[in-house]
C-alpha cells in the first residue's frame, strides 16, 4: 500500500488508486476543502507536493490550473495515490469561512481522466 505524508499531520498507508482528495480526508483526518465535489471546477482541494509528485496529470486538472493562473499546486481531486507520495494540504476548511468542505468526492476521478 502506498504511503501519504501530510506534512504537520503524519503519514498513512491508503488503499492503492485511492484519490488523493479522499486519502487526505478520510485516512489523515485533514479537513481539505473540495467545494465543487471532486469534478475539477473549484481548484479548493489544492496540495503542494514536497515529495512523490506524480508526472502525469488529468486534461481537466491542467486546464483548471491554467485557468487559474496556478502553478506549483496540484488538484487532489485528480490524482491517485499510487505510490509514496508527500503533501502539504493547501486549502483547508479551518479558517476559509466556509460552513463545510463541499460535497462528497466519488470514488473514482471525476471527470473521467484523460492523461496528459
Amino acid at each position: 500500500m502506498p504511503k501519504l505524508t501530510v506534512e504537520g499531520f503524519g503519514t498513512f498507508e491508503v488503499p492503492a488508486s485511492k484519490r488523493l482528495v479522499l486519502a487526505v480526508e478520510q485516512d489523515a483526518h485533514v479537513d481539505i476543502l473540495h467545494a465543487c465535489g471532486g469534478f475539477a471546477r473549484c481548484t479548493t482541494c489544492r496540495v503542494e507536493f514536497v515529495d512523490g509528485e506524480p508526472a502525469r496529470m488529468t486534461e481537466a486538472e491542467k486546464e483548471r490550473l491554467a485557468a487559474r493562473g496556478l502553478s506549483g499546486l496540484r488538484l487532489s481531486c485528480q490524482i491517485l495515490c499510487d505510490h509514496d507520495m508527500t503533501v502539504r494540504a493547501v486549502s483547508r476548511l479551518e479558517g476559509s469561512g466556509r460552513p463545510d468542505p463541499g460535497p462528497a468526492p466519488q470514488e473514482t476521478i471525476t471527470p473521467p481522466p484523460a492523461w496528459v
